[in-house]
């Protein structure tokens, strides 16, 4: 009788495990461990495949900003550049008006300031008569580049 009592206990027991194990699970989910598995692993999947689309997608944006941001420094780059070019032809202008008026004997002696702002031309100063103070424009004109001449020179018979 010990032994059938024994025996009782122990499948008593195992029941109680049985029904308590069972608690601990879905009620509803009656798959397999090895689908509970299958389901776990294709859930991981896809979320990792949404991961990528959305990485490749961050990828994609942080590309186009980039190239955007080439394409203003390039810009950028060029219109600094076009800056020195025009400030480096409007020196070289000045400089050759500075030449033809130094060449001139009336207009040699006098202080003439020639200012040049993309390939226009102010004369500011002094000529002695009317004559030298046209002579002025027609030589400043006659420099390659000058697109016009802006002659402020004052007429002083003293110089």
């Amino acid at each position: 009788m010990i032994k059938t009592h024994t025996s009782m206990k122990m499948l008593s027991l195992a029941a109680l495990m049985a029904l308590g194990l069972s608690a601990c699970g879905a009620k509803d989910d009656e798959r397999t461990a090895g689908q509970k598995l299958d389901g776990a692993i294709a859930t991981a999947e896809q979320k990792s495949e949404a991961a990528k689309a959305e990485a490749s997608k961050e990828a994609g944006e942080a590309k186009q900003a980039m190239k955007e941001v080439a394409q203003d420094a390039k810009a950028a780059s060029k219109k600094a550049a076009d800056k020195v070019t025009d400030a480096v032809a409007d020196a070289a202008i000045t400089t050759r008006i500075n030449t033809e008026l130094a060449r001139d004997p009336q207009l040699s002696a006098l202080k003439i300031n020639v200012d040049t702002l993309q390939g226009r031309v102010a004369l500011k100063g002094k000529a002695p008569n009317a004559a030298a103070r046209e002579r002025a424009t027609s030589l400043a004109a006659s420099v390659s580049g000058v697109s016009s001449v802006d002659n402020q020179l004052a007429i002083d018979p003293k110089t």
